[in-house]
């Protein structure tokens, strides 16, 4: 049996793989069918035409486009019932041990005997951290989901790529008084172009707050610290705080099952790029977490075939 450690796209698309070709196998996941697609906010839509999200043959028709979280959740719980995938959810992996053929997977509920594994476990479950003091209130968060619990609230945003803006734009026209914390000199270019026109103009013409080169240096109730390039201090009124800074994988599952980390800036996991398979033979990698972190990198899009990739080297 190849257990599969993450149900999101891709480690569905690794199952269907398998299955095509009678090799037996599980999923599992700490979480929901696709979680990190289900942690995103309520209203996204994604970037990529809604063909590029497929997995296993299974046309994903939106509505416009561009297709919409919920027609995604959709999309990815039809697919997982049409080819009846064994799902494990809301139970998670605590280790792996052994190698190619004995590998022993535990669990907070079971343990499993494996002959091999993937790891398509995403990077959405660990925030990247401000560092700073005050970080821990409750006020201050690393996950939005709607704009409402923030309406006519101080609210500062931290970051300027596609979640930040996304983030300001949202609980603006919500009512909420935005500030934007920016450590980048303006907006990123990589803002979806249909929406990069509009957070500009918006902090052009001073609806939305932007300070840009800034450093956030620590969190208090009801404000938020900062320095702007090497200026004095300055405050700004914050009863909330979206800390839209991104995310990155966890290594540890990864390291205690022998997997070699590199040193390079990314942590970038050992494997071979051709047969996704680590250091450690008979566990593989799939999806985002081939880029340690460098989350930029890859996609849905463009690994959704992973699965494939590791299970023609299974079925040889």
């Amino acid at each position: 049996m190849v257990i599969i450690i993450g149900a999101g796209p891709v480690g569905l698309a690794a199952g269907i793989a398998l299955r095509k070709r009678d090799i037996p196998f599980l999923i599992i996941d700490k979480g929901s069918l696709v979680h990190s697609l289900y942690r995103y906010p309520v209203n996204m839509t994604f970037f990529s035409t809604s063909d590029r999200l497929e997995i296993g043959g299974i046309p994903f028709i939106s509505h416009n486009t561009k297709p919409t979280r919920r027609e995604a959740l959709e999309y990815y719980r039809r697919v997982a019932e049409h080819f009846a995938l064994p799902l494990h959810l809301y139970e998670e992996v605590t280790g792996i041990s052994g190698t190619q053929g004995e590998f022993t997977v535990a669990t907070d509920k079971a343990t499993y005997a494996a002959e091999a594994v993937i790891v398509a476990s995403g990077f959405y479950g660990k925030p990247h951290l401000l560092g700073v003091p005050g970080e821990d209130l409750p006020h201050v968060k690393h996950y939005y989901d709607e704009p409402h619990p923030y309406a006519f609230r101080h609210l500062v945003v931290v970051g300027a790529g596609n979640s930040a803006v996304d983030v300001a734009l949202e609980t603006y026209r919500a009512g909420s008084k935005v500030t934007m914390l920016v450590r980048e000199p303006a907006i990123k270019d990589s803002v979806k172009y249909w929406v990069k026109p509009d957070i500009e103009n918006r902090i052009r013409e001073g609806s939305i707050g932007a300070r840009f080169n800034t450093l956030i240096t620590r969190i208090e109730p009801g404000t938020v610290w900062f320095r702007e390039g090497d200026g004095p201090e300055e405050r700004v009124a914050a009863d909330f705080v979206l800390a839209m800074t991104g995310y990155e994988p966890d290594f540890g599952l990864l390291e205690a099952a022998g997997v070699r980390i590199g040193t390079d800036p990314h942590r970038t996991p050992e494997h071979n790029p051709d047969t996704l398979e680590t250091n450690v033979p008979g566990l593989y990698l799939a999806g985002v977490i081939c880029g340690g972190l460098d989350t930029g990198r890859y996609f849905i899009e463009n690994t959704r075939h992973h699965g494939e990739i590791i299970a023609g080297k299974l079925g040889l």
